[in-house]
């Protein structure tokens, strides 16, 4: 063997080896549970729950070994997330996560001691999640989803790409906080962009699909906003398809629909999101309070443009976007 070899050989092993050793260490196997707003066969939902995994096998800790990660996949009304929240938290975990705010609003109420790391919520301290940002209190900390300048975002950048558009709808989950205060923001800023915006509340798909069969009559003025949310981005292949069919040009919150088609997206990096919420999970795991975390807003947000979209619909995309786009999908 070269003795350069050989060093780097050493070199790594001696890097490796702390992980190693926390790997191996002694003591009981400790329990995440997640409620993970997303059909277990959503690649989407998946992504992020390998994400999550890989980030704490990063900080040491075992899947299968030294640690246990218990999900519960699906979507439904609110009755359903309560129930949900309740069979993870039966499990016993000592610490639980929940995406979304359906799913965090439902933890919060199922228990005020199980340590709970939660992605959701545009408000946490208005929606009553926590005390404050920097000092949470109880039993709650996370990552928020959103800022107070993305409604009026989201909305001009529509504007841009489709400047016929005088009528905007934004598709709400009735559940979502976030979704009742970034339609708010659009509302708002609509006058000053000559739009008449609505928020129209939708969760199952034959409420999305009669809703856009009926915005497609008049697809020469409408347009599209779809807030970040589990429920509605489950139903996104179902939204782009309907936008395809009927040329209503759409702006969503989260790359994966962009990346499944969509016509454009700006939001937050929610894959960052949870590599966070794994950190959190870890310190959690290793004695700290949740109390003692501060929420954490979104500082890390991505413009993906679908290029093929936009010529399908007969759009043109100027430059400005395009040469401020995080991706550009052709």
């Amino acid at each position: 063997m070269r003795r350069r070899e050989f060093i780097e050989l050493l070199g790594g092993a001696t890097v490796a080896w702390p992980t190693l050793a926390r790997a191996q260490q002694t003591g009981p196997i400790r329990r995440i549970g997640v409620l993970m707003l997303y059909p277990e066969n959503d690649p989407q939902g998946q992504l992020r729950a390998t994400t999550f995994r890989r980030a704490l096998e990063k900080l040491g800790w075992v899947v299968g070994g030294n640690l246990q990660i218990d999900y519960h996949w699906g979507t439904g009304d609110a009755d359903w997330v309560r129930s949900a929240a309740a069979q993870v938290l039966r499990q016993t975990p000592d610490v639980m996560l929940a995406n979304g705010d359906a799913a965090v609003r439902a933890a919060q109420q199922s228990s005020r001691t199980v340590p709970i790391v939660f992605i959701g919520s545009g408000d946490p301290v208005g929606d009553g999640l926590v005390q404050s940002l920097a000092h949470p209190g109880a039993n709650l900390t996370g990552f928020a989803v959103m800022e107070p300048s993305l409604g009026a975002k989201l909305l001009a950048m529509l504007k841009q790409v489709a400047p016929r558009v005088t009528r905007v709808v934004i598709l709400v989950n009735p559940d979502s906080g976030t979704h009742k205060l970034i339609s708010g923001l659009v509302i708002g800023a609509a006058p000053k962009m000559a739009v008449e915006a609505t928020a129209v509340p939708v969760r199952e798909p034959a409420q999305i699909e009669a809703a856009m069969t009926e915005w497609g009559r008049g697809a020469d003025s409408y347009g599209l906003i779809v807030p970040s949310d589990p429920s509605t981005n489950s139903q996104r292949k179902l939204i782009i398809e309907l936008g395809a069919r009927y040329r209503l040009p759409t702006i969503f919150a989260l790359r994966s629909a962009t990346a499944d088609g969509g016509l454009m997206s700006y939001g937050v990096d929610i894959l960052e999101l949870f590599r966070q919420a794994a950190a959190y999970a870890d310190r959690i795991l290793r004695g700290e309070k949740p109390a003692n975390l501060p929420v954490q807003l979104p500082t890390k947000f991505e413009l993906v443009i679908n290029l093929k979209t936009a010529k399908g619909m007969g759009l043109e995309i100027p430059s400005t976007l395009l040469t401020t786009a995080d991706e550009v999908i052709e």
